[in-house]
């Protein structure tokens, strides 16, 4: 019998080493992560938002369109575990039970719900969260949903920016009490902040966002290993150059060009699309 896609995930963090999650939004992202040898995957509300709506990650997107993206990356990609984002849960603890259920029916391996205010504030600035015990409530139904199927549950929080460090370690604390598999915390300042949230955890698996650019600390793989992470993402790792050849393209249409210079050979193109797989899967049905 096959292993589920949450026991292959527990099975890969008992195993020794950093886990190099990469961030996607679609079919095409997928199966690029998969065929480059990444076995985990992370399906990133800021990559879907930008994709789906060209935007910011300002909590526009609708869970039925994660969903939608989900399935787009589990059917491009079926043996990648991945980690769907729930976001807030897109309601109270009992919409967070609805989108846990939902994703570990549809074949995510785990599925994030975090400690942020919805609806937010009208501002694309700051991340207010809820009360301790409304958050916990949250990720106690998070953790009962996830029985059924056995997804494993991401619990983060944001309240690091808000409310402190001392919050935000207390807040995984109890997230670890309350059972959950894995932990984030947002926005940690310096290398000491990511050491509490590690030993936070009790020895659980730790997550961290390790893209560059935002106002957090980002330490390296390497530093991130040694600090106590088990996981790292990169939501900007394959969008942000994926923006850039878009870019270029269209710069290259605009000054008389048929192509950028970084565009793939087209056999290479065609090839990485799978126009051969197709041939070789429709021939036993070609009559004549």
């Amino acid at each position: 019998m096959t292993a589920s896609a949450p026991d292959r995930l527990r099975a890969l963090l008992a195993k020794p080493g950093f886990v190099v999650m990469p961030a996607v939004w679609d079919g095409l992202s997928a199966k690029l992560a998969a065929s480059a040898g990444f076995e985990t995957a992370f399906l990133s509300g800021s990559c879907v938002a930008a994709s789906r709506l060209g935007g910011p990650d300002l909590d526009l997107v609708s869970f039925g369109e994660m969903l939608d993206s989900f399935q787009m990356v589990h059917n491009a990609a079926p043996r990648t575990l991945v980690l769907a984002d729930g976001d807030h849960g897109y309601g109270n603890a009992m919409n967070v039970q609805r989108v846990v259920s939902t994703y570990g029916r549809a074949g995510a391996a785990a599925v994030l719900i975090e400690d942020k205010i919805t609806p937010r504030a009208l501002t694309a600035a700051g991340k207010p969260c809820l009360p301790r015990e409304e958050a916990r409530m949250k990720i106690r139904a998070a953790v009962e949903a996830a029985k059924e199927s056995g997804i494993l549950v991401l619990a983060r929080t944001d309240c690091r920016p808000t409310q402190g460090i001392d919050e935000a370690v207390a807040r995984i604390e109890m997230f670890v009490q309350e059972g959950a598999d894995i932990f984030l915390l947002d926005s940690p300042a310096d290398e000491d902040e990511i050491r509490r949230a590690v030993a936070a955890a009790g020895g659980r698996p730790s997550f961290s966002v390790l893209s560059p650019g935002a106002p957090r600390a980002t330490p390296t793989q390497a530093e991130a290993a040694a600090m106590g992470y088990k996981i790292g993402t990169f939501p900007t790792g394959m969008l942000s150059p994926a923006v850039a050849a878009m870019k270029a393209g269209l710069a290259a249409l605009a000054a008389g060009e048929s192509e950028s210079s970084a565009a793939l050979p087209p056999p290479e193109l065609r090839a990485t699309l799978g126009y051969g797989d197709y041939d070789a899967q429709a021939k036993p049905f070609i009559t004549g």
